[in-house]
């Protein structure tokens, strides 16, 4: 779980990630810190080295945009890493709450969608709403509930993901994507705090406060029917839904995951029902 100085947190785990070689500074060689040191962020960012201290101790909770800015820019964040330590910074950022249930408008889009993937997650990674080629495709886990809980606590998640350490950055990056926009979701809090427990290999990663948000990427599965499949993903965000992102996968026309989309879809409607809503189950555990 967070401590209560997320910005300091935040900080210093950046900080840790950033060597003197990428901003420009010499190496002094033996160095007591990984990564910057404090009164090296403090100058690349103009301000006075008492005052990054306080910041990242917790003990300066006012700081300014234009401070913020500079801090950003020295240690070579990116928009979705500086947005979220904007909004660690200055509260003002900070959105509504995350919607829980999906728009039956939606759900009957993604019903009409026979031909590829596609389901809607919230701002925790829960699958809210799947239809029958989604279904299909996550069948071999023990319950396609949490794209998070699912990769960290599932087995079967090793054979599924081709490139599994790839599919554990880019989900924990995206949950601290949403963790920033709604950080009083008592959903994601829960979420984090069962994997922080039952997984260390979460435990590592969110310790790093890497915000990567999820849009578009290509992804390689391992379906125990149709074989290796490389899709490509876009996440569409639901507008109507606050923290709503509608997932779907696509294949390359003319390849071998194209013909395998075609058997999905067969071996989706020997056994499918509409799409249908889920409730996310938070008390169960994942088995193999």
């Amino acid at each position: 779980m967070e401590s209560n100085n997320e910005l300091g947190d935040y900080l210093r785990a950046r900080r840790a990630m950033i060597t003197p070689r990428d901003v420009g500074l010499l190496d002094g060689g033996d160095r007591r810190v990984p990564g910057l040191r404090r009164d090296e962020v403090a100058l690349l960012a103009g301000v006075s080295t008492d005052y990054y201290i306080r910041l990242e101790q917790g003990r300066e909770r006012n700081p300014s945009e234009q401070v913020l800015r500079a801090i950003a820019a020295a240690l070579r964040l990116d928009g979705a890493a500086a947005g979220h330590l904007f909004r660690l910074g200055l509260p003002v950022f900070a959105t509504a709450a995350a919607a829980p249930t999906v728009a039956p408008e939606l759900v009957r889009l993604m019903d009409g969608m026979r031909d590829v993937p596609a389901f809607v997650v919230g701002a925790a990674q829960d699958v809210l709403a799947a239809n029958a080629m989604a279904r299909e495709l996550y069948r071999g886990f023990a319950r396609y509930d949490n794209l998070l809980r699912m990769i960290f606590l599932d087995p079967f998640a090793r054979e599924f993901y081709v490139d599994w350490d790839k599919a554990a950055h880019t989900a924990v990056g995206n949950l601290r994507a949403s963790s920033s926009q709604f950080p009083e979701d008592e959903r994601i809090e829960r979420i984090v705090g069962e994997l922080s427990v039952r997984s260390p290999a979460f435990t590592g990663l969110w310790a790093r406060y890497e915000v990567r948000p999820r849009t578009q990427e290509d992804k390689h599965f391992r379906h125990s029917h149709v074989g290796e499949v490389r899709l490509h993903f876009e996440a569409l965000a639901v507008t109507s839904a606050p923290g709503q992102h509608l997932s779907v996968y696509s294949a390359e026309p003319g390849s071998a995951s194209a013909d395998a989309l075609v058997l999905l879809r067969r071996l989706a409607e020997q056994g499918s029902a509409p799409t249908v809503q889920d409730t996310p189950a938070e008390e169960e555990d994942v088995r193999s």
